[in-house]
């Protein structure tokens, strides 16, 4: 990918950026990517190691709600 970048390409970058942030951003920009990316890497492997797996789920069988009107539910079959 960036195999076609020769030294002259990667100056005209670097100068664009500074060009673009200032030379007092361009470090702060670099600290706070470097400390997501930490911070990432960080929260993936927390998560790895504290989540347990999920428990297997069992189909739910359908009920009838209970009659309000008092006296016996009905029932389909006898």
């Amino acid at each position: 990918m960036f195999g076609d970048l020769s030294f002259a390409h990667i100056l005209i970058l670097l100068l664009v950026l500074v060009l673009v942030f200032g030379a007092k951003r361009i470090p702060e920009i670099g600290s706070s990517i470097g400390q997501g990316i930490k911070e990432f890497k960080r929260s993936l492997k927390d998560a790895d190691v504290t989540s347990p797996p999920p428990p297997p789920t069992e189909p739910r069988s359908f009920q009838q709600p209970a009659s309000t009107s008092g006296g016996e539910p009905k029932r389909l079959s006898e």
